[in-house]
């Protein structure tokens, strides 16, 4: 895709990630992983514990994997499938659908070698047209509730806040999640 961003012409290619993707997609983990270390966390993220390489593998395994490439090198990753954590039960889910029917989003990351381009727009935009083609009603989605830049995607794209639940990320990481959803095809 070629998109216009303050008269500056932006290319960029969206499509799912392959097992040749994963050290791509861990050196994105890890490069918005020591930027926040040095400028205060967004994600509530960890290193080491949580993105990690052997996330991304098996979620190329798994063919859920999809990435964002700008100018030939991966730049932003996400993970889409219909996984729904055992927290998500405390959402006050608006749109109700059968579980094959709701696309979830994980582990949206942007690069900050290529932040603020409309990558994460982009990325999320991407996500609801493949709930569509992959016949979804509902997508979605988890963030740490101090994760401002996140929530204030999610929220100018149109997603609803569904609810909060305390939550252990990877089984290690104490944070408190929100959720959000959108419908984007017939509930």
């Amino acid at each position: 895709m070629i998109r216009n961003k303050g008269g500056l012409a932006v290319t960029y290619t969206i499509r799912k990630g392959t097992a040749a993707d994963v050290p791509a997609v861990a050196a994105v983990y890890d490069a918005l992983l020591q930027y926040e270390e040095a400028h205060g966390t967004a994600t509530g993220w960890q290193a080491g514990v949580y993105p990690t390489a052997a996330v991304a593998e098996g979620a190329a395994v798994q063919g859920t994997l999809f990435v964002l490439e700008d100018g030939g090198a991966v730049g932003a990753a996400m993970i889409l499938n219909h996984v729904q954590a055992p927290e998500y039960a405390a959402a006050g889910w608006q749109y109700g659908a059968l579980p094959e029917q709701v696309l979830v989003l994980h582990t949206l990351c942007i690069s900050p070698r290529v932040a603020r381009r409309g990558y994460g727009r982009a990325m999320v935009q991407y996500a609801e047209d493949w709930a569509v083609r992959t016949g979804c009603a509902v997508v979605r989605l988890d963030t740490w509730m101090h994760n401002r830049p996140a929530r204030s995607l999610y929220e100018a794209l149109g997603y609803r806040l569904a609810g909060s639940s305390p939550a252990k990320l990877n089984g290690l990481i104490p944070l408190e999640l929100v959720f959000y959803e959108k419908a984007v095809g017939r509930t």
